[in-house]
C-alpha cells in the first residue's frame, strides 16, 4: 500500500473525511520529516509508511473530540499533533510551543514550505513562556502527567478551556491533579495500523469549566 492509499485508509477506519489537497499537504509534512530526520534525528521512527500510522494518523485520531478555537501545542517536537491539526483544520488557529530550538527549526521550515497560515511558532519552555492570549484547548503529545502538564499551562488556559493529553494507557496517577482541578474524560483510541495503545485525556479545572 502506497502512502496516499495507506492515509486514505486510516482516515476512513477514523470516519475522518479529509479532501485530497489536505492529504497531499500532510504527506508533504511526512516528506520534509523524513529528510531532515537524516540529520537532524527529530523522530525515531525512520520508515515513511510507519510514519503515517505513528505520526499522521494518531494526531488525526483526536481530531473527532476537539473543539474550534485558539489551541496551543505544548512540547510540540516536530509538529505533532499541532502541524497536523492545523493542516486538517484550517479555521482553527494554533501556537506551538517547544523548548528545543532544532525541533522548532524544522517547524518553521515546514510552516514556510507548505504555506501553513493559521501557525504561530515560538521556541520557549512552556511554564515562563508569557503571552496575552488565552487558549481554548492546551494539548500535548506524551509531554508529561497530566498533573505537571496543568500546572505548567495553567497561566495560558481560558476560562472555558480545556487541557487535553495525548496517552499510551490511560495512566493510574491522573488522581494527582492540581487542586480544583479533575479528569473529564478519558477516550480509548483505536488508530489504524498502530498495534499500541492510545488514549485522550481531557481534563479541567475550577474556574475553567463551562458555565
Amino acid at each position: 500500500m502506497n502512502l496516499n492509499d495507506e492515509l486514505q485508509y486510516g482516515c476512513d477506519q477514523l470516519g475522518i473525511s479529509l479532501d485530497t489537497g489536505v492529504q497531499h499537504t500532510l504527506l508533504e509534512y511526512l516528506r520534509l520529516l523524513h529528510k531532515w530526520n537524516k540529520v537532524y534525528n527529530l523522530t525515531a521512527i525512520r520508515d515513511q509508511q510507519q510514519m503515517v500510522s505513528n505520526h499522521l494518523l494518531d494526531s488525526l485520531a483526536v481530531m473527532p473530540y476537539l473543539w474550534p478555537g485558539r489551541w496551543l501545542d505544548v512540547g510540540c517536537g516536530a509538529g505533532l499533533p499541532g502541524i497536523v491539526l492545523a493542516v486538517a483544520q484550517p479555521d482553527w488557529q494554533f501556537t506551538l510551543v517547544d523548548s528545543n530550538s532544532k525541533k522548532t527549526s524544522f517547524v518553521q521550515q515546514v510552516i514556510i514550505e507548505l504555506g501553513i497560515r493559521n501557525v504561530v511558532l515560538s521556541c520557549a519552555r512552556v511554564e515562563t513562556w508569557q503571552t496575552t492570549e488565552r487558549f481554548d484547548g492546551i494539548i500535548s503529545r506524551a509531554f508529561s502527567s497530566l498533573g505537571e502538564f496543568i500546572e505548567k499551562t495553567r497561566h495560558l488556559i481560558s476560562e472555558k478551556g480545556r487541557w487535553v493529553a495525548m496517552k499510551g494507557k490511560a495512566e493510574q496517577a491522573l488522581v494527582t491533579l492540581p487542586e480544583g482541578c479533575h479528569v473529564e474524560q478519558v477516550i480509548p483510541l483505536q488508530v489504524p495500523s498502530l498495534h499500541a495503545a492510545r488514549s485522550l485525556v481531557i481534563g479541567a479545572c475550577k474556574g475553567n469549566v463551562a458555565k
